[in-house]
This record gives structure tokens, sequence and C-alpha cells, in this order.
């Protein structure tokens, strides 16, 4: 695969999953002020790593939840990935879950922070559904 169809793919998974929520804005942001990142994100981000197939869309945005969470600082990261997989068809049960298996690698205070974090997504998630 070339890097102009890796780019295609990634460009395509990112609005599968970011599409007109928080990742899709973090990208557009970037880009205001460093273009390269952009690029780096959807060709090697999303057209190399996310695309892979050894593991579904559902359980990479699940891990990548865990890892979010177990940093503690990456907000608006956690924020996008939380929509993403309720895009597509994460339960909130299993993000819960997932937030709270975390209780044993990152501790009680970023379980804390990333389950109010999850609220406020849920509760934007669930309002959009009513209105669409």
């Amino acid at each position: 695969m070339n890097n102009t169809e890796r780019y295609q793919q990634g460009l395509a998974l990112l609005q599968q999953l970011h599409g007109g929520e928080a990742g899709q804005k973090i990208v557009a942001d970037l880009g205001d002020i460093c273009p390269e990142i952009v690029d780096m994100t959807i060709e090697w981000g999303f057209g190399t790593v996310v695309s892979r197939t050894g593991i579904d869309l559902a359980t990479r945005e699940l891990v990548t939840i865990a890892a979010c969470t177990a940093l503690g600082h990456t907000t608006l990261q956690l924020r996008a990935h939380i929509a993403s997989a309720l895009k597509i068809g994460v339960s909130q049960e299993a993000i819960i879950d997932t937030l709270l298996q975390m209780i044993f690698y990152a501790g009680m205070a970023a379980v804390v922070n990333a389950m109010m974090i999850a609220k406020q997504v849920f509760q934007d998630f669930d309002q959009k559904k009513m209105h669409a």
C-alpha cells in the first residue's frame, strides 16, 4: 500500500470513528498549529496502526480508553475515544467496566476522573440520539 492509499484509508477510518465528534475536532485544531502532525496522525496513526486487523475496532477503542485513563492527563483523547466507542456500538456498560478495571492500575482518582468524563460523553451521546 502506498502512502496515498494509506492516507485515504486513514482518513476514512478517522471519519468512521471520529467524524463530527471530538476526535475530528482535535485533528482539525492541530492542523491550525502543525499540519504535519495531522498528516502523521491520519497516514500513520489511522492508516497504519488503527487499521490493523488483529483486534476489532471496539476492542481497540476500549484499549485506548484504558490507556488514556491510566495516563490520567489525556482528557481530550479520553473524551474523543469514549465518543468513538459509543458511535461504533460499544455499550456504556462495557466502557464503565473498562474504566473500573483500571482502578487496579491507574488508581481511584484517575478512574473517578475518567468516570466523570464518561458520564458527560454518555449524556451528550444520548442527547444527540434523541435529536436525530
